[in-house]
């Protein structure tokens, strides 16, 4: 895979040399980041510019877009990967306040640029924070999309973050058929087959995003948030996504067993 930049890679030693952080946190997240414990240690990134394989669906069948979908996944994959490594060449327990943004705009249809960005930090002294991976021999920092205000809540909540879970599908919509649309012509109708597409979209991601957490043996998912995207991938195809924190109870809380619970908070 290929690495960091050996600009970043001087960047980020000089940083952790000088003892000086960079951070995209407001103020009142810092201030209640520090408050948490935490210590920041600089801003990171990570990115990849992937090309979409070639998708063929048919045209009158609801269907995931299976090539696309796993383009989808292993660009967010490089893209974060990059980013820890960063954090781990500073020494982060963790990366906080994480942003995942795709543009097709400059690239052309077949081309996307995923970026991912957060500030890594340094957990509080004698708390393990760093978690490891499914499929992975050592340890990475943990990632979360919650800023310094929730990171906050939810320490005090006894709860601490272990990664930043996703799922995503990219899938066809079936166009009607001439009979079909006959039927529809100049009545209030129910559209089933693009209801039952959706349904079919947004379950497959959130149960993708829960599957991750539970390889992290996490206890719940907070912040999550379902995406609905159109990007060029042509008429009738949708991408879903859902994101979140997963998170475990901290150590010396010992709460009560519970299954995985999924919970929006971002209202």
């Amino acid at each position: 895979m290929y690495g960091i930049p050996q600009d970043a890679v001087k960047r980020l030693q000089r940083q952790k040399e000088k003892g000086l952080f960079t951070s995209d946190l407001s103020v009142n997240e810092f201030a209640l980041l520090v408050e948490a414990g935490f210590t920041p240690l600089g801003l990171v990134m990570g990115s990849s510019i992937y090309h979409i394989g070639l998708q063929t669906a048919r045209w009158n069948q609801n269907q995931e877009l299976e090539v696309i979908t796993q383009a989808m996944y292993t660009a967010r994959h490089l893209a974060l990967s990059r980013m820890e490594s960063e954090a781990n060449l500073l020494g982060a327990d963790g990366i906080v306040g994480v942003r995942l943004e795709v543009s097709l705009a400059e690239w052309g249809e077949s081309l996307a640029e995923f970026i991912a960005v957060g500030t890594a930090v340094r957990a509080p002294e004698g708390e393990p924070h760093r978690v490891v991976k499914a499929g992975q021999s050592e340890d990475r920092p943990f990632t979360s999309d919650l800023s310094g205000q929730e990171l906050w809540t939810l320490r005090r909540s006894g709860y601490r973050p272990t990664g930043l879970v996703m799922g995503t599908c990219v899938y066809h919509v079936a166009h009607q058929g001439l009979m079909q649309a006959l039927k529809t012509l100049g009545n209030n109708t129910e559209m089933t087959n693009f209801t039952q597409a959706l349904y079919d979209a947004r379950e497959l991601a959130m149960s993708r995003m829960e599957a991750e957490a539970e390889r992290l043996g996490a206890k719940g998912i907070v912040g999550v948030r379902v995406e609905e995207k159109s990007f060029s991938w042509g008429s009738h195809v949708i991408e879903y996504n859902a994101i979140g924190t997963a998170v475990v109870p901290m150590e010396n809380q010992n709460p009560l067993e519970k299954p995985v619970l999924v919970m929006d908070i971002s209202q």
